[in-house]
């Protein structure tokens, strides 16, 4: 037995079937095919002078798993591109809608109040709401009696402690509640409203811009009211 022998000249006719059921591309050959190749070579070796079976094979192999990763890419891209497209219209449709956010930075307008919620880890034996100018001035303060834990909507109508009405801009509103006996300040997150979104699509993330001019992503923002 000729050592160097090809698996053409050891089976002639499977190699002419071979031939003419080529496949378009090696990415073709099937599980089967592989295996009855493998079978071949190792049993027509020659045990003294080992032939180099598995080079061939491996690059076989290696043309099937690159094309199998180019389709797993296209795959990929395609559910890239409806991903996106699903997330183009949601983010549509957010516009015009409030939002509750991390900040406690609110926008008060001609139009509506100022609108936040309080964060009360505990029941309170009184609340009181403080809203501050962007230069840390004092305008309104109000007591809002005892409040059980959770979430407390909260409004401001723009008119400061004398009754007069306040431009609209951004103010800060912060709270103090009794727990415990204890003066406590808690969490306060304004609302507001989207007017626009932007969609980074290389990032694949949502920016709501605000209005009042600020921008929130969509990942950061509490929920929707």
């Amino acid at each position: 037995m000729n050592p160097t022998s090809s698996l053409s000249e050891l089976f002639p006719s499977t190699a002419n079937g071979a031939a003419n059921a080529a496949p378009s591309s090696p990415a073709e050959l099937g599980q089967e095919d592989f295996l009855e190749l493998m079978v071949a070579q190792l049993e027509n070796q020659d045990p003294t002078q080992p032939m180099d079976n598995f080079e061939f094979l491996s690059q076989i192999a290696q043309f099937g798993t690159v094309d199998g990763i180019q389709g797993l890419q296209q795959g990929f891209a395609e559910l890239s591109g409806i991903l996106y497209a699903n997330q183009t219209l949601q983010a549509a449709g957010l516009v015009g809608s409030n939002v509750v956010t991390e900040s406690n930075l609110g926008t008060l307008s001609a139009e509506a109040p100022l609108a936040a919620t309080v964060d009360l880890p505990s029941a309170s034996s009184e609340v009181t709401l403080y809203v501050q100018d962007t230069a840390g001035r004092l305008v309104h303060s109000r007591t809002l009696g005892a409040v059980n834990a959770g979430e407390l909507g909260v409004q401001w109508d723009g008119m400061d402690n004398d009754g007069n009405p306040m431009p609209p801009g951004e103010y800060r509103v912060s709270a103090e509640a009794v727990i415990g006996g204890q003066v406590q300040a808690v969490s306060v997150y304004a609302h507001a409203q989207v007017e626009s979104v932007t969609i980074d699509q290389a990032n694949a993330s949502v920016t709501l811009n605000l209005v009042g001019g600020d921008q929130v992503a969509l990942s950061s923002v509490k929920r929707f009211i």
